[in-house]
């Protein structure tokens, strides 16, 4: 949501902060809060002020008329304060229909004044502009201020001078405080706007010689410019409305929704209820609560929430695994329900997302059970049929009862089952899978002939785009009536490919001549080709890093579909509108601030340009144009019949009700003409009438579908529309929202737009209004089919339509990627890994998952146990690796790999090539004994040989002994890298039987020489190999394998790395030049026949 209350606190901490006024604002600061766990000699510390003045005290909790519900204490001492509070501190109150505990209040200084002193004053946003409202007669009894207040409204980039405040507000107000009234005014609305206020009203303002003074205050924000104003803000804390508990899991889910591009929203109405909801999609949401509500519900609707904007697995799991953890703390006599909803999903892989649902439902299968929990799914989209199977696999081996339905089934059908209205049916009849509509099943691949593009019941019908109509000079541009045609060309800001072959599928089963989809514009790289595919073949698409290009090089274009994200969402619009070409824009970016998108609306209506957005997923002209993922995917726009044109046009706010209204509509009639989702937002581009309109004046559209909802006052213009006769055709309409007026306190549907802010913007008042103006309005959402069903079939008996045969589209083939996802094709893997897995929301170490190694402390050693050996090996062993590393880790600048990665290094080449130069080195010579040696030692062992038999035969082969011997150490100067390595080994391996063998032959090679000494290659080699077959994690054959590829030089490879590196970086701290050896280090000879 958008809007947000804050407390008085807050909201008075933000104006002393950042008001600019002339005017003295006094008692600045001078505030302080008290909750059950304050310490009151810490607070009069920090407040001294509490001791010496006259106080007032009230509960900050969002709580409306606290003066005449008694809940304001006046003129009181400190002591007086302790005993207000103490009288209602975490005791129940009741305030209207909501029932709350007092917890918060806010002492102040009292104020003396009389009551001509006391003003009010108020500004809030509307679409057009924000209204400041002032009374001279503030305080308690202020009244009606709608009634009785001055106004004045301020147009959206306009400002607000004194001389408007003087003139337009303050006519009433004393003579003596115009001056001062006026410039606080001023400066109150500039703070306002500059701190993205969306509501502040401070009554009573009170007025004296030394100054103001904000005596009360109720101010909102809009949470969604918290990346403007994040730095004047801070961590703002929105505190829930009065009645309604802050819960830890609402705060957690919050968190996720912050930290996703998907929105997750979660509000508990009712802990103990027993009805509890996981729905898909803001507007779904709404219905399956009004639903619910209607069949009896509402005293056992446990929350409300929402889940949409394809959520990954892991997200959808923690959603999930929230809402069951809920569920299954308090037994419910008549066990509990649980309805998964949703519409049919526009763009999210439904399989995908119930992925994550299924896996908490295993994880709290036994608590569900003992819980008694009926679970009621239905759902439709893209891969829906493997979604809905699998949570019906899960119903049938966990032993839940789980009843799946899919599109064929009515959206909210399932709630009645839920609750006992209707009966389930024992095997509910299945759509189609996917790949039934996408692949042609007969031997016939050809093509068919272009499809039908006329309405059903129009034999022609003319589909080209009308331009903006030309203006008289100082009037806005008339907007265009028809939007999209067969010939609209489109740029796709964003680098969505997705969405864009999804708009060409489309295109290509509408039998258009040409991809909808001219070019894309992504200002993160440089201009290129991006590949697509046009049926059966591949084309390319011209991607332009800026605007002005794409608009230049294809004039042809008049329509921006923006996948910008919401901080550049404003921008963008505003660059785009600066093409005349641009006639319509689609904004799909939720969370764009409201003072943003009133600017573009604003821009839009003087020049002509029709905005769909923000918050939207598009909308469809079947048969000739498709924005971005609207209508899902081909399986879904052919169930649909999205292909060619009906006689139905609609308009919604939801994108994925409009997808169900597709459904819905195809179901009930001959089609959709066109469909518009408007978005989300309090402000949308272009309003419900808007596009009404454009339908009344389109031929071809023959009855409209209007699905409103709870807040704002559009629907109202539809029925001044009917009244006035300026619309005609049949309107069937619908608000959603209706549960509002049932629940006790304030909920924030998914939607920023759905908060009714009067009773004239509730759903169940529109509802009536829109009945009595001659629309046809179903008594619930449940019913809406059967009233479209009826009016259409009024319309087919009258003439009005004439339904046209069926024309079968073009196939389009499966992307190998969605063929893969839906199992319909294998295809062998390039390689294969064991190892390590990304794929999912965590990476996984050998099956081990990422937290889980630094929860167990696994450190480096375990994690190389993981990766090489794919086994978490004891403790010992991981400290063993370690120890390895560490004394390979460097010998010295004169060994040849360091010398060769210093020689590198001075040469100026970069530290990836100075170490690969060292690591090149690495072999037979250098640093590569440890696998030979363990060869070597194992064979002879293996075998029965006697250390002095191995020492002969090796002597005998002409063969060195790897692992044996070194340049400086010896017998009697030993290296003390093998010795701390013997002690450890020789503690804490369980066996040594190679080590000791090892051993043994160093005594016999050293008595020969004593530098013949078993070397640190040598006892890692051995060392290993008792390790690899001793710690209990492997076969003899699987550590003999691990021994011949070659995995214990792997350890001096990673170990010397590390010195190799420090080289490097020594060289280059140096500011060592190029090398060049030296002449007197070189013995310089004659060819050996010249010589003689």
């Amino acid at each position: 949501m958008s809007a947000k209350a804050i407390s008085e606190q807050t909201g008075k901490e933000f104006l002393y902060k950042y008001i600019c006024t002339s005017v003295d604002v006094q008692n600045r600061f001078r505030y302080a809060t008290v909750t059950a766990e304050t310490d009151w000699d810490r607070l009069t510390q920090e407040h001294p002020w509490l001791l010496t003045e006259r106080l007032v005290v009230k509960p900050d909790q969002l709580i409306k008329r606290r003066g005449k519900l008694g809940l304001v204490g006046i003129n009181l001492d400190l002591q007086g304060v302790k005993e207000w509070i103490s009288a209602r501190l975490m005791r129940e109150t009741t305030v209207g229909k909501a029932k709350g505990v007092l917890k918060n209040f806010l002492i102040e200084p009292f104020v003396p004044h009389t009551q001509e002193e006391e003003f009010y004053v108020c500004i809030y946003a509307t679409r057009e502009g924000d209204h400041v409202l002032f009374h001279h007669e503030g305080g308690v009894e202020v009244g009606d201020v709608d009634a009785k207040a001055q106004r004045l409204m301020v147009a959206v980039d306009d400002k607000l001078t004194e001389d408007q405040v003087t003139e337009q507000l303050l006519t009433c107000a004393p003579d003596d405080k115009k001056e001062v009234l006026a410039s606080f005014i001023v400066g109150l609305f500039n703070f306002y706007e500059d701190l993205y206020f969306t509501y502040l009203e401070i009554n009573p303002l009170v007025v004296t010689h030394d100054g103001v003074y904000v005596v009360d205050m109720a101010a909102k924000i809009d949470a969604t410019a918290d990346f403007i104003c994040k730095a004047k803000w801070g961590d703002v804390e929105f505190p829930p409305p009065f009645g309604r508990e802050a819960y830890p899991e609402e705060a957690y889910i919050a968190d996720l929704d912050a930290k996703s591009g998907a929105s997750l929203k979660l509000t508990l109405l009712n802990p103990r209820g027993r009805i509890w909801t996981m729905v898909a999609g803001g507007g779904a949401s709404v219905v399956y609560s009004d639903t619910i509500c209607d069949l009896g519900g509402v005293d056992e609707l446990a929350n409300y929430g929402e889940y949409s904007g394809a959520p990954s697995e892991q997200q959808t799991y923690d959603y999930a695994k929230t809402i069951l953890s809920l569920m299954t703390r308090e037994k419910h006599s008549q066990g509990k329900v649980l309805i998964i909803g949703g519409s049919i999903a526009n763009f999210t892989n439904v399989a995908a997302t119930f992925k994550g649902i299924v896996r908490a439902i295993k994880d709290y299968q036994g608590p569900l059970k003992e819980h008694e929990v009926t679970i009621f799914v239905r759902r439709g989209g893209p891969n829906y049929q493997e979604g809905l199977r699998v949570m019906g696999e899960v119903g049938k081996t966990t032993g839940i009862p789980i009843h799946v339905f899919g599109t064929e089934t009515h959206m909210t059908a399932i709630v009645g089952m839920a609750l006992g209205h209707r009966p389930i049916p024992n095997q509910p009849p299945m759509d189609a899978h996917t790949a039934n509509f996408l692949l042609n099943a007969s031997n016939n691949a050809v093509t068919p002939a272009t499809t039908r593009t006329a309405s059903f019941s129009e034999s022609k019908t003319t589909n080209d785009v009308s331009p903006a109509k030309k203006s008289k000079a100082g009037l806005p541009a008339a907007k265009a009536t028809t939007l999209f045609s067969k010939r609209t060309k489109a740029i796709v800001w964003g680098m969505q490919t997705r969405a864009v072959q999804g708009m060409l599928d489309f295109d290509y089963i509408c039998s258009r001549d040409e991809p909808s989809v001219a070019a894309m514009v992504y200002p993160f790289t440089g201009d290129h080709k991006q590949k697509f595919y046009w049926g059966h073949k591949e084309i390319l698409l011209p991607v332009y890093k800026n605007m002005a290009d794409a608009t230049k090089k294809h004039p042809e274009v008049d329509v921006l579909i923006s996948f910008a994200s919401l901080r550049s969402a404003f921008d963008s619009t505003v660059e785009a509108m600066q093409y005349s070409q641009i006639h319509t824009i689609a904004i799909i970016a939720e969370g764009i601030p409201e003072a943003q998108t009133r600017k573009m609306i604003k821009m839009a209506d003087e020049k002509g340009v029709t905005i769909i957005g923000p918050a939207t997923v598009g909308g469809i002209k079947p048969g000739c144009f498709k924005i971005g993922n609207t209508g899902g995917m081909l399986d879904n726009i052919l169930a649909s019949k999205l292909y060619r044109p009906g006689s139905v046009a609609y308009v919604s706010r939801s994108g994925g009700m409009s997808n169900e209204l597709n459904n819905i509509i195809s179901r009930t009639t001959d089609g959709v003409y066109e469909g518009v989702a408007i978005g989300g937002d309090r402000y949308p581009g272009s309003t419900f009438m808007d596009h009404v309109l454009r339908y009344q004046d389109t031929a071809g559209i023959k009855m409209i579908v209007v699905l409103g909802e709870i807040g704002g006052t559009e629907e109202y213009k539809i029925c001044q529309g009917i009244k006035e006769g300026r619309i005609t055709k049949p309107v069937v309409c619908w608000c959603i929202g209706t549960c509002a007026t049932m629940f006790a306190s304030e909920v924030q549907f998914g939607h920023a737009g759905a908060c009714a802010n009067q009773a004239s913007e509730t759903a169940v008042v529109k509802n009536q209004a829109l009945r009595d103006a001659g629309a046809f309005v179903p008594k619930s959402f449940d019913e809406l089919g059967d009233v479209i069903s009826t009016v259409y079939d009024e319309l087919v008996a009258n003439g009005t339509i004439i339904p046209a045969e069926e024309v079968p589209p073009p196939t389009v083939p499966m992307d190998y990627s969605w063929a893969r996802e839906l199992g319909l094709i294998r295809k062998p893997a390039s390689f294969m890994t064991s190892i390590c897995d990304e794929r999912g929301q965590e990476l996984i170490y050998a099956g081990m998952p990422i937290t889980e190694v630094f929860k167990e402390e696994m450190g480096l050693g375990g994690v190389l146990g993981l990766l090489w050996f794919q086994r978490r090996l004891p403790r010992y062993a991981c400290q063993f690796i370690e120890m390895c590393l560490m004394v390979t880790a460097d010998h010295g600048p004169a060994v040849s790999g360091a010398h060769n990665t210093i020689v590198c290094a001075r040469a100026g080449k970069d530290l990836i090539s100075s170490l690969t130069s060292g690591l090149l080195t690495i072999g037979d010579r250098f640093g590569g004994a440890l696998d030979a040696a363990a060869k070597q030692f194992s064979k002879a062992f293996d075998s029965g040989m006697l250390p002095m038999e191995f020492v002969n035969k090796m002597k005998k082969d002409g063969k060195l002994i790897m692992g044996i011997g070194h340049r400086v150490k010896s017998i009697n100067n030993p290296d003390m890298r093998v010795q701390i390595l013997k002690d450890f080994v020789k503690q804490h391996f369980p066996s040594t039987q190679l080590l000791d063998y090892a051993l043994d032959v160093e005594k016999i090679t050293t008595s020969k020489k004593p530098n013949l000494i078993l070397n640190v290659d040598g006892f890692i080699g051995v060392s290993f190999v008792d390790l690899l077959r001793t710690c209990g994690g492997f076969t003899r054959d699987e550590a003999d394998e691990f021994v011949e590829i070659g995995a214990l030089n792997g350890i001096f490879v990673l170990g010397r790395s590390m010195g190799f590196i420090g080289h490097y970086l020594d060289q280059k701290r140096l500011k060592q030049g190029l090398y060049r050896h030296p002449w007197d280090d070189i013995s310089y000879v004659l060819p050996e026949h010249m010589s003689m």
